[in-house]
């Protein structure tokens, strides 16, 4: 909403938009006659893509113009890439709608914007302006002289009374001259700024990144605590009762055998829970050996076809959950005899896909964890399709965008 602002804020608006404006439509005819003039391959594209961004710049002059009519910023509604450098950035840019938004702006400035701006300061400044310095203009001219092209005044009486209603006139067109620069101020933090659904779409998702870099880094938090601390004292504790129990009479060393066994099983339950927190393997190899080390502990032999770089904590974290559930899933409820994984990164997208030649049936709906794994790969804007004929063979289909 454009606060009210006085009427000389607002001529300054409308004059700084003329100054942005000019310039502006000069840059847009050169850049399309020498694009147009080059060859479109090698010269051209490159050419269109650069006016295809000229927006960005222009939105942010915008906004700042902005300020001149609402003392609130205009917070600037792009994204920040993920990562460096300018290729991310241009296909973060070429992404986004409020790019082209700034860009049919940037037009609508260059061609129709600035000259109804010049038109309005022309009508509400310019004539009464040329009123009230009637006399001067009548002392300078030492005869008569034309006002605005419109009035000749050959006496000081004239002159003087032109002056008059040129004040009358310049106060009475100040309100109409805010009203314009409003309106115009409305029309470009309506292009310019962030919808509010777009702009609470933004921060949902980057709040939801920042929640799962968040769990993620406790998640390895508490595995580390867990190998550091109580993992090192249960084997110290194994050592001393298999020492103690060297030197005890007989009748205490059964007791410590099997105080021992008791120390020694908690010990493997202890590095299971580990594992199962945030496997060494997923740190330290990637999600494709992750991937084998899970199907090698499968209840059901799983063949591996996965070629796989390395991605973000949280990408290789949420896709190998995901395929441990559907490996459990499948030595559970399919009554499968074999299962496969695949994966494969192409095009930004990680896609993984598991297969049984289980009954099939398998029903998202129905309770069976496929629910809850949906749900951890929609986290990062990942789906999940399942395919499960009655009669087999189900197969689930993971893809994460990253």
């Amino acid at each position: 909403m454009i606060s009210r602002v006085g009427p000389w804020r607002a001529a300054g608006y409308l004059v700084t938009g003329v100054l942005v404006g000019v310039p502006l439509l000069v840059g847009l005819l050169v850049l399309g006659v020498v694009g147009a003039a080059l060859t479109p391959v090698l010269v051209g594209l490159p050419l269109l893509a650069l006016v295809a961004l000229t927006g960005v710049p222009v939105g942010a002059v915008e906004r700042w113009r902005l300020r001149l009519m609402d003392p609130a910023r205009v917070p600037d509604p792009h994204r920040t890439p993920d990562e460096p450098g300018l290729t991310a950035w241009a296909r973060l840019r070429f992404g986004e709608p409020v790019t082209w938004r700034e860009l049919a702006y940037a037009v609508l400035l260059a061609c129709v914007l600035w000259p109804l701006d010049l038109l309005v300061l022309a009508g509400a400044l310019g004539v009464p302006g040329a009123m009230l310095g009637a006399p001067v203009q009548l002392a300078v001219s030492g005869g008569d002289t034309r006002i605005a092209k419109l009035w000749l005044i050959d006496s000081y009486g004239q002159a003087f009374l032109c002056a008059a209603g040129g004040l009358v006139l310049l106060l009475v067109l100040l309100w109409p001259l805010a009203l314009y620069a409003r309106a115009r101020a409305a029309l470009a933090r309506l292009c310019l700024a962030a919808r509010e659904p777009e702009q609470r779409l933004a921060e949902v998702t980057r709040s939801r990144a920042r929640l799962v870099a968040a769990f993620e880094a406790e998640r390895r938090r508490i595995e580390r605590d867990l190998h550091d601390g109580a993992q090192q004292r249960l084997v110290a504790l194994s050592m001393k009762l298999g020492l103690a129990r060297l030197d005890a009479p007989p009748e205490l060393a059964e007791r410590l055998t099997a105080a021992h066994e008791e120390a020694d099983q908690v010990l493997g339950e202890l590095r299971e829970l580990i594992h199962g927190i945030h496997p060494q393997v997923l740190a330290d190899y990637g999600l494709g050996d992750a991937i084998a080390d899970a199907a090698d502990r499968s209840a059901v032999p799983v063949e591996v076809d996965v070629r796989l770089p390395r991605f973000v904590e949280s990408v290789e974290a949420a896709a190998y959950f995901a395929v441990r559930e559907a490996l459990a899933n499948v030595g559970r409820h399919s009554g499968a005899g074999r299962a496969w994984i695949s994966g494969r990164y192409g095009e930004r997208l990680l896609r993984i896909e598991v297969r049984d030649d289980g009954r099939g049936g398998a029903d998202p709906l129905a309770g069976s964890g496929l629910t809850g794994l949906a749900d951890r790969l929609a986290v990062l804007d990942g789906t999940l399709t399942v395919d499960s004929p009655p009669g087999g063979p189900t197969v689930l289909c993971m893809e994460i965008p990253c």
